[in-house]
């Protein structure tokens, strides 16, 4: 799917505004002082505002003879014009002051609701199946929960309330000119009504200009992040004149949807001055005709001048927030798509049974924390498929009993990892069931499962911090125990080797440690954990010998007393396990051990001998 319908295809699906404003409801909640306190001040700023050019006026109709207001009658020139003065400095001391205190207010709570957003987004994100980072590049993701989330704090900072402000204010000054003189007033509102309608307008296609121009910068980001993380094949393969082009395209598309922002943007304010000014005309015009006739004074005609001026300067406000809050919305949108993404893989229901077998009571644990008894896994008729009636996974039936090692093997494709990414409810199953000591893998909690197995992949990722931290993941294991568990590993002999040992500190993804290295620090991880389920799938692949010799010596140890399933593609490191399961297109076609398989004389049989004359 392109940007342009994929934009479009987010666009016709979009919630209402009133829909999407009821998102931040709950976050506007949790700051309501804040906002009330804000909300409040805007009051004696809207009566201060107006008051201004009735001060103005009246200095006029003082200095003309003409009739004045109740608190200037009997007063001189001189006396008079004091009081407007101190009005008037009173009026603008009111509005420099307090308009400081509501625009910090205001900043704060859209900070706040920002900082609260982002974080509920990073927590459901963090939960989604693994499905859902399938079909979601890296650089999409991180383009809402950046710049997508930062122009959600625009709608209340500078959009929301500062609409209410305006709002307010243009009701008082319409109010008070219809008090002064309802002819001049009604002409000032029959051009303000238009000029909404039409502002409405363009910035509905300013809306959906930064749809567009959102969704082509989560396409840049995309390749971006792409093209940094696969920096070495894009150099390897001579791909950067290629890559660049692509980039220069997608770069192009966002700046064209940019400036479609930008004209009806510009096209709200070149109106606006265009009415503004007609306005002005518009009051010399009439209100010259009233003084003319004497129904008008000419310090009320002054006063509707600087109305003129003042009514548009609020909807010249309204129109610029209006579109921070139209950015904002569209973000939101966007947001919401992320935050309504339904989480699959859920746990059960709190108060439900948790306990067969082995397993522990729910909320109940080891003194330590830990589980290290060794668990039967079952597959019953397990059907699995990643993509709709497209199965990787056939009819699997299999048991492996508490404490077996089991080896899986098969052609690549053949489903071995799905099998893993199953037993950890990464995924979950289409047909059948994986029963964990009896129990439905579903009817646990996901945090009780995970931590009754360590996995170990052959490519280990590593966080930025020390190595004790990317041992212990979280986790409050003290240094002892991380030293401990490295050397169950003889992981200890690499790490007293680094420049500060446990602290020394790694670089993203672990990129100052070669390929082996990392994959030591992986057998820490289970080491440490103690988990009764121990999954290598590939796990010595990036190995030196002399390294791999090693971690075999401490995987003899490691594997006692555990149920175990290993995936390997070197069929000679797999001989000594209890059972091997051989797979073929989803299906388990063959099972025994290494003597009872050679002796079947099937798939495994020719595997391994095609290994034996390679090496």
């Amino acid at each position: 799917m392109t940007s342009a319908s994929s934009a479009k295809a987010g666009r016709s699906s979009h919630q209402t505004d009133l829909g999407l404003f009821r998102i931040l409801v709950p976050y506007a909640k949790k700051n309501w002082q804040l906002l009330l306190t804000a909300l409040t001040l805007l009051i004696p700023l809207a009566l201060a505002n107006s008051a201004q050019p009735i001060v103005v006026g009246q200095a006029v109709s003082l200095a003309r003879g003409e009739p004045v207001m109740w608190f200037l009658e009997g007063q001189s020139l001189v006396e008079g014009i004091r009081i407007l003065i101190l009005l008037l400095v009173l009026t603008l001391v009111i509005q420099l002051s307090l308009s400081g205190v509501q625009g910090y207010l205001i900043q704060k709570v859209g900070q706040r609701i920002t900082a609260s957003i982002r974080k509920d987004l990073f927590v459901h994100v963090t939960s989604l199946a693994t499905r859902f980072f399938d079909r979601t590049p890296v650089g999409r993701l991180i383009t809402r929960l950046t710049s997508d989330v930062d122009a959600l704090g625009d709608v209340f900072s500078t959009g929301a309330i500062g609409v209410v402000s305006d709002l307010l204010t243009m009701v008082v000054l319409l109010v008070v000119m219809f008090t002064l003189q309802w002819q001049l007033a009604l002409m000032l509102l029959m051009l303000l009504l238009p000029i909404t309608a039409l502002i409405v307008y363009f910035q509905q296609q300013y809306r959906q200009s930064n749809y567009r121009a959102r969704e082509e910068l989560s396409s840049l980001n995309s390749a971006l992040q792409e093209n940094i993380v696969g920096i070495n094949v894009v150099q390897l393969f001579r791909r950067e004149q290629f890559n660049s082009e692509l980039f220069r395209r997608i770069n192009q598309g966002y700046v064209a949807e940019v400036d479609r922002t930008i004209f009806y943007d510009s096209a709200v304010s070149a109106t606006l001055e265009w009415v503004a000014l007609a306005a002005i005309g518009g009051v010399l015009w009439l209100g010259s005709l009233l003084v003319m006739g004497q129904t008008l004074d000419f310090g009320i005609l002054t006063s509707f001048i600087l109305f003129a001026q003042r009514l548009f300067d609020p909807l010249r406000q309204f129109a610029e927030r209006f579109t921070a809050i139209q950015a904002g919305l569209t973000a939101l949108e966007r947001v919401s798509d992320i935050l309504n993404e339904p989480i699959e893989i859920r746990d059960p229901e709190q108060g439900e049974v948790q306990t067969v077998g082995n397993l522990v009571v729910q909320g109940e644990r080891d003194l330590d924390g830990r589980s290290p008894l060794p668990s039967e896994i079952r597959f019953e008729h397990v059907w699995f498929g990643y993509k709709p009636d497209e199965y990787v996974l056939r009819d699997l039936d299999f048991t492996i009993r508490p404490g077996e090692k089991v080896a899986l093997v098969g052609p690549t494709g053949a489903g071995k990892s799905s099998i893993i990414r199953l037993l950890c409810r990464l995924y979950d199953v289409t047909q059948g069931r994986i029963l964990l000591d009896g129990q439905d893998i579903r009817d646990l909690p996901q945090a009780e499962l995970r931590r009754r197995m360590a996995v170990i992949l052959q490519d280990g990722f590593l966080f930025a911090g020390d190595v004790k931290s990317n041992i212990a993941l979280g986790e409050s294991y003290s240094l002892a125990q991380i030293q401990r568990a490295a050397q169950q590993t003889n992981v200890d002999q690499f790490i007293t080797r680094l420049p500060q040992g446990y602290d020394t500190e790694l670089r993203q993804r672990g990129t100052n440690l070669s390929g082996g290295e990392k994959q030591l620090l992986a057998f820490a991880r289970a080491a440490i954990r103690n988990p009764g389920i121990l999954v290598l799938d590939e796990a010595t692949a990036n190995l030196d010998v002399r390294t791999e010799a090693l971690i075999q010596e401490a995987l003899e140890t490691l594997l006692e007393e555990r149920t175990a399933i290993i995936i390997a593609h070197r069929l000679s490191t797999i001989r000594s396990v209890d059972r091997i399961l051989v797979l073929k297109q989803g299906r388990l076609i063959e099972s025994g051990s290494h003597d009872e398989l050679l002796a079947l004389n099937g798939l495994y049989a020719g595997l391994y001998r095609l290994q034996m004359l390679e090496e």
